[in-house]
């Protein structure tokens, strides 16, 4: 879509809303059901036991599971809990709710050997704005497994994705080829790089497709940065026939200029092709790191300081190439230029009482990012109001929805109005930011009992990590929880 005008914010969201869309509310199951024990039947990429690198999983349906009992390799549509109610409100131990299946277009679960605390989806050459099933995506993760050994660094190819079956009787869909949409059976395939530590985070290079070299950086638990070149395990994914040779398990650059100190924040420039990484830690440094012509990676030896606990989240700006802002457990977020040679904060707002753990710069209006904290309230700021001096600054929009912490927020790069939330109440939201207000129902934030009418859609994913759209098919969400990746797309966005 276009990108909207830099009109957004005094007068809060006015600019942005339009009403609230049809449709924006997902419809949800009422059936109480016994909670199932996983997010699917999908075969473990992560089996270290397999002599191979390379594992093709294919996996059925729901419903086929049930006349297959001896189908143990398969992604099933899972009866977890989808729910527009108050995330206070737990369900009983042994109950949940079914969702309902006309409030998705797809939904496919994949349960795995261990958790992935991050992971990032792999631009293709698929082509963009895909709408047609069975859907495909790439991703690129990394393990918290129990025993270092076990780690690793995984490349992912989910294709197959089929729509979700409709209620013939309920249906109004009457395409003909509808039932073969609905009828692939979802396989996945994976590459491994062997690692001996979890990763804590994960990102790849957004130049990676245009500069055919898959550049992923790593954040690991030993404090080390490593960067690996994952463009042979994509190939591998893509061309079946073509091994991942083995010194492509090695990283290209391994940085040390965090001395020990682990971090969670990492990210890449979406303006300099060539490669610019940010880095930040536990100790509240922030270190930049440059490609020389080369393809040398440098890390600059004096970090960023001025944060005065554990970095969470960094983001470059998406318009001013040496501007970035951070996100810190001192309750502050904090906007730095790359050239300020006493590598100083250039502005600084209190934005929460608690650990700020996540935020995300808006890619069309690029004076808004949003933040999401500690104590469940994720809120969108308007970085013009931010002052040199520090102290604290209204929010454009804040929600209180979440009762747990924020674990992540992004906003849809094909639509600057809609926001995906994970926290740790297990839930993943999806915000529609243009909606209107209906103040005559009482349809406000962090109301008693009531939804926001901002809130398009809630999602159940067990100990949600991390949250990402797919750019390339507008609407789908992935999620990476406690049990594995959940890859929706509700009739919501």
């Amino acid at each position: 879509m276009a990108k909207r005008p830099n009109e957004f914010t005094e007068g809060d969201l006015d600019n942005l809303k339009n009403g609230e869309r049809a449709g924006s509310t997902a419809r949800l199951g009422e059936a109480t059901t016994p909670v199932k024990d996983d997010m699917g039947e999908f075969e473990d990429p992560f089996e270290d036991e397999m002599e191979s690198d390379e594992d093709v999983v294919e996996a059925g349906t729901a419903s086929e599971m049930e006349e297959d009992e001896d189908e143990d390799e398969a992604m099933d549509v899972d009866t977890e809990a989808y729910r527009i109610s108050r995330p206070q409100e737990p369900l009983k131990e042994d109950e949940t709710l079914e969702p309902d299946p006309s409030a998705f277009h797809l939904l496919h679960n994949m349960g795995t050997k261990w958790p992935c605390l991050s992971f990032d989806v792999l631009q293709d050459s698929l082509g963009d704005n895909r709408q047609t099933y069975p859907a495909t995506v790439f991703l690129v993760t990394g393990t918290q497994a129990s025993k270092p050994r076990d780690n690793e660094i995984t490349v992912m190819k989910l294709s197959g994705l089929s729509k979700m079956k409709q209620d013939p009787e309920n249906s109004e869909d009457e395409d003909s080829d509808s039932d073969a949409d609905e009828d692939s059976d979802p396989i996945l395939e994976s590459r491994h790089i062997p690692l001996n530590t979890t990763t804590n985070r994960i990102r790849t290079s957004p130049f990676s497709l245009q500069n055919s070299e898959y550049l992923t950086a790593t954040m690991l638990e030993t404090g080390s940065v490593n960067i690996y070149n994952i463009t042979p395990h994509l190939t591998s994914l893509e061309s079946p026939g073509n091994p991942v040779p083995p010194a492509s398990n090695q990283p290209i650059a391994s940085l040390s200029m965090h001395r020990g100190v682990e971090g969670y924040a990492i990210d890449w420039s979406p303006l300099i092709p060539q490669g610019r990484l940010l880095t930040g830690d536990n100790a509240g440094k922030i270190y930049h790191t440059t490609r020389n012509e080369s393809g040398k990676f440098i890390a600059e030896t004096s970090p960023f300081t001025g944060h005065t606990s554990s970095i969470e989240e960094i983001q470059w700006s998406p318009s001013e190439r040496t501007v970035f802002a951070s996100a810190s457990a001192d309750g502050t977020v904090k906007i730095w230029d790359v050239r300020q040679k006493n590598k100083k904060f250039v502005l600084s707002v209190d934005v929460s009482s608690s650990d700020v753990n996540v935020a995300s710069w808006n890619p069309g209006t690029q004076h808004l990012l949003a933040t999401g904290a500690d104590d469940g309230v994720w809120a969108v700021w308007d970085l013009r109001t931010f002052s040199s001096s520090g102290g604290n600054s209204s929010a454009v929009a804040s929600f209180t929805w979440h009762q747990q912490p924020i674990t992540s927020v992004e906003w849809n790069s094909n639509d600057d109005t809609v926001v995906a939330v994970g926290s740790a109440d297990s839930t993943v939201t999806l915000w529609n930011l243009a909606v209107e207000e209906d103040t005559e129902e009482g349809g406000k934030a962090g109301g008693a009992g009531d939804a926001p009418d901002q809130l398009m859609f809630e999602h159940f994913c067990e100990g949600v990590r991390e949250v990402h759209w797919v750019k390339q098919v507008p609407g789908m969400v992935v999620a990476t929880g406690e049990k594995g990746f959940s890859v929706f797309k509700t009739i919501s966005v």
